[in-house]
């Protein structure tokens, strides 16, 4: 089984279309192969120029593919990405963090990747070159179900990218599990919110490991709109309807009842942590 380390975009592009398995940080690319399964050949493209590093650009920010969670944990981004941050100091240990990639996270679609949400909550999108050139698409569209994406053969995911927040905007993530770290969530929120004075703007809130994929909550972030910070208490997300994109199931760590129980509760803590109040 050959490994190839790519040294530019070029070889990576031709290596991706014969059929190669590509890696970065390899945390998940082990631990799923079945026994005796091998690919025919892997393909690492970790030192590829532009693959890794944080950069802020004229219309927002770009991370690339290979960046690690410790990296982006360490970045000074604007407070907007304070969820991001925080997810990223709890994908596994630090070990796991000094490996994992971004891309890796959100490649492997698990509906319990702990980058995803926040990610969603900053209106990501996925950079994706081929031999005919780049395109992007949506977080949100590109994570089609569990370890689906909508990546073609012969197509590198390359970046994410999200625009620039507004001034003063806030995130923040809250994660559910059996203990505080090494832990695989039961429930998790990210939130990003704008404010005006004491009041919130605009609110982007993503859920996961309580669906295939982690979904936005449009009406509640519409429901939140106007209100004041102040004045966010449990009753404002006890609205069930605000939930139905969701469609937990229950497994070992816990049960669909409980998840749609605990969503809520989530929520408003994220929210609450975002306006500063937690």
């Amino acid at each position: 089984m050959p490994h190839i380390v790519a040294e530019s975009m070029a070889e990576a592009l031709t290596l991706a279309e014969d059929g190669y398995r590509v890696v970065a940080g390899c945390t998940d690319f082990f631990p799923s192969l079945r026994p005796g399964q091998m690919p025919a050949g892997i393909l690492d493209i970790g030192t590829i120029p532009g693959m890794t590093g944080i950069a802020r650009t004229d219309d927002g920010w770009r991370i690339g593919a290979a960046t690690t969670w410790t990296q982006i944990a360490a970045y000074p981004f604007p407070s907007a990405f304070d969820g991001l941050r925080q997810a990223a100091r709890q994908v596994g240990s630090v070990q796991i963090q000094n490996r994992g990639t971004v891309a890796g996270n959100i490649c492997n679609a698990s509906p319990a990747a702990d980058g995803v949400p926040p990610l969603l909550s900053l209106d990501a999108r996925v950079e994706i070159a081929s031999k005919a050139g780049t395109r992007q698409v949506a977080l949100a569209d590109f994570i089609t179900g569990v370890r689906r994406i909508a990546l073609a053969p012969g197509e590198l995911v390359t970046a994410v990218v999200m625009p620039a927040p507004s001034e003063g905007a806030r995130g923040s993530f809250v994660k559910l599990g059996s203990r505080t770290h090494l832990v695989i969530s039961i429930a998790m929120v990210a939130a990003v919110i704008d404010t005006e004075g004491d009041r919130i703007a605009a609110a982007r809130i993503a859920v996961g490991s309580c669906s295939p994929v982690a979904q936005r909550l449009p009406a509640l972030e519409h429901r939140l709109a106007g209100m004041a910070c102040t004045r966010i208490d449990a009753a404002a997300f006890g609205h069930a309807g605000d939930y139905a994109p969701l469609s937990p199931i229950s497994d070992v760590r816990g049960s669909d009842e409980y998840r749609r129980d605990v969503v809520p509760e989530l929520c408003r803590r994220a929210v609450l942590r975002a306006c500063g109040g937690e």
